[in-house]
């Protein structure tokens, strides 16, 4: 989905419009690199939306996928169907009945049966030519060196300490990092690609492009024209990320966002909830339990504080939203984690094949409002490669591959009057 504009892309502009590359029928009638004639009329018509050498790229990457909930069987799904080379899937939980109700690579008899192992088989129907890894070890048990093989990690329905301890290890690796979750209704995507430099092909404006800075993430590195034709010129980008542990706490919103009242009225309360949602697990190592008073007075706190500390206004997280998003908590609907899959993996394939603008650097889906809005979050200083470690217990654990430990602090009480009902 479109971003809300809120942290406006120039690439989006009415004068800069895009060029899909284009494919010349005689060059796609032959190989390249490996693919075969076969291959090329399997995938000839996304060959023809990004490009040949976009598709190679696919074609090698080899991708590691953690979680196989209603999320990652449809990441899984779109990245298997768009040729990449190899896919690890990893889970360490077993099929329930539940998992059958978002669930499309699994059936009934999977119950019991490992859920990336139960998987994996219609994985490999969707597409022979993807080679299909399944791990059954619980991925916290990793130490960094696990994550240097693969092109791009995902890591989808974890913990927010977790995720922090894989993007910690990706970074160590120089990896591209995804994380994404569901909770009913609503969702998020978030991606550390540390560095991320890719090419647009678009219509030469009567205006110059100039090589540097366009944003705090984004800068014009380099500008050629295309030999083939004089009119198209050829933008290469970088984009700068930082972490999962800054974008899910800290980082505050950009200032084209808090500078301007209308637009901190149109922020989805989704991301103060998400942001409570991960501290509240992150101090009690579970979700909020609906049917315990201190556990709603408790997260209905933290979620008034993040959403005053994005400089939101108060007015905007509503007692309704707070119960909403409460109920969906734990819930898995298949038209949400289609859309937040989809979203998702078609990011990971714009970034293999480095011909699109990618996520920066965080999605959240609400689904009261059915937007998914883009949000920059980043907090002053460096970014990518240059970022500083604000975490060194998180390096610790990544480089020694602990687990993650059970101690965990203890929120103040609150005023019951502050309790939201879900009656």
């Amino acid at each position: 989905m479109e971003s809300n504009g809120l942290v406006g892309s120039a690439d989006a502009l009415p004068h800069q419009p895009v060029v899909a590359p284009s494919v010349d029928a005689a060059v796609i009638s032959q190989p390249s690199n490996g693919i075969s004639n076969d291959e090329i009329a399997l995938y000839d018509r996304q060959i023809r939306l990004w490009g040949m050498r976009a598709q190679e790229k696919i074609r090698n990457a080899n991708i590691l996928l953690i979680t196989m909930k209603g999320l990652g069987n449809e990441i899984a799904k779109n990245l298997v169907l768009a040729g990449i080379g190899a896919i690890t899937i990893v889970d360490h939980e077993s099929v329930t009945e539940v998992d059958l109700g978002a669930q499309f690579l699994i059936t009934e008899e999977h119950i019991g049966l490992n859920r990336a192992l139960a998987a994996s088989d219609a994985l490999r129907r969707l597409n022979p030519r993807v080679q299909v890894t399944v791990d059954m070890d619980d991925i916290r048990l990793k130490g960094p060196s696990y994550f240097q093989p693969f092109s791009v990690v995902i890591a989808t329905d974890l913990d927010s300490s977790t995720l922090n301890v894989i993007n910690t290890a990706t970074r160590l690796n120089n990896r591209p990092f995804y994380a994404a979750g569901s909770n009913g209704m609503y969702g998020f995507v978030f991606a550390d690609l540390i560095e991320h430099d890719y090419v647009l092909e678009r219509q030469k404006s009567n205006r110059d492009t100039r090589v540097g800075r366009e944003t705090r993430t984004r800068s014009v590195v380099a500008v050629t024209t295309k030999k083939e034709d004089p009119n198209v010129e050829q933008v290469t980008k970088r984009e700068l990320y930082s972490t999962w542990l800054l974008a899910s706490d800290v980082a505050p919103l950009p200032k084209e966002i808090t500078s301007r009242p209308k637009f901190r009225r149109a922020v989805t309360p989704a991301l103060s909830c998400l942001r409570a949602l991960w501290e509240f697990t992150q101090l009690h190592g579970r979700a909020p339990n609906q049917n315990d008073h201190n556990d709603l007075a408790q997260f209905t706190l933290i979620a008034g504080q993040k959403h005053s500390a994005l400089g939101l206004p108060s007015e905007t997280m509503k007692s309704a939203f707070l119960r909403s998003f409460l109920q969906n908590i734990g819930c898995e609907v298949a038209p949400v984690t289609a859309l937040l899959g989809g979203q998702l993996a078609q990011d990971v394939i714009n970034v293999l094949g480095q011909n699109k603008q990618p996520i920066q650097n965080m999605v959240v889906f609400d689904g009261e409002a059915i937007e998914a809005n883009q949000y920059a979050l980043h907090c002053e200083g460096e970014l990518g490669a240059k970022l500083l470690d604000a975490a060194p217990q998180a390096m610790d654990m990544a480089a020694n591959g602990n687990r993650i430990g059970n101690g965990v602090p203890v929120l103040p009480a609150v005023d019951p009057s502050e309790v939201i009902s879900l009656d």
